[in-house]
């Protein structure tokens, strides 16, 4: 499907639809007891973490595109928000490193997604855990009350990114951190890349270019905006200059 006009209500629109489908597939998934699953297995981001614990349902709901959380020196006892959250595995992770007295809130506004990742909650007795409905735009948490802002290949997503930093930037409390893995440019996409919906829900058409990306996130208030990580992202043609990267930034 081409794009003759960006309309932001039919994007955010398939976006849910194409998030919803992948939400019901996982939850169709049947559990497994023992063994590292072949879902487990098909997520290299994440070969470095016990996964062990999370369900199947969670893990293939899993659509990132890096892993924010681990080099987010995330201290014991710290507030967390997690943005577009989906089936919640990145939200998992983090309230291990956060412990009992922290707290991990997990924002997306697909229902399947939260209905993944509440089971899970629930199974896994993390209490540390929520699950918000809400859009990333426009966020369900109170001014200055989180340590730090996480997301895993969500903001390309948006249409309107400049409210989503600015939200980021809203929730964190003044030394809080943000830390993100997202798909950004170093260049441009094919026309025909660029204007296609199916290639926007897959978070490749709507990825910025990376100095627009570090430019929103400083006109927004954050400061120290650092790459941490790039990682080619597809040998396709038409794909060479997207990428994967992990982005940090601060509130001061």
């Amino acid at each position: 499907m081409i794009m003759a006009k960006r309309n932001s209500n039919t994007i955010k629109d398939l976006v849910k639809e194409h998030y919803s489908e992948k939400a019901v597939s996982a939850l169709a998934i049947h559990n497994e007891k023992s063994g590292k699953s072949p879902i487990t297995s098909s997520l290299p981001l994440y070969n470095q973490v016990d996964t062990s614990n999370l369900s199947p349902q969670v893990l293939g709901a899993s659509a990132g595109c890096g892993n924010p959380v681990a080099l987010a020196d995330i201290k014991s006892g710290e507030t967390i928000v997690d943005l577009g959250s989906g089936g919640g595995i990145d939200c998992f992770l983090a309230a291990e490193a956060v412990g009992p007295n922290g707290k991990v809130i997990g924002v997306d506004m697909t229902p399947k997604m939260l209905e993944v990742a509440r089971k899970a909650a629930k199974q896994l007795k993390a209490h540390n855990v929520e699950f918000r409905e809400g859009e990333i735009e426009d966020l369900p948490i109170e001014s200055e009350t989180v340590d730090l802002v996480i997301s895993n290949c969500v903001i390309c997503l948006s249409v309107d990114k400049d409210s989503v930093v600015n939200e980021a930037f809203r929730i964190l409390r003044s030394g809080g951190r943000f830390h993100v893995s997202d798909m950004l440019l170093r260049g441009e996409l094919p026309d025909e890349i660029k204007t296609s919906t199916e290639s926007w829900v897959k978070c490749v058409a709507g990825a910025d270019n990376i100095d627009i990306y570090i430019n929103r996130l400083e006109k927004a208030g954050f400061s120290s905006v650092t790459i941490e990580e790039e990682k080619l992202y597809s040998n396709e043609p038409g794909m060479e200059n997207l990428r994967s990267m992990l982005i940090r930034a601060l509130k001061n």
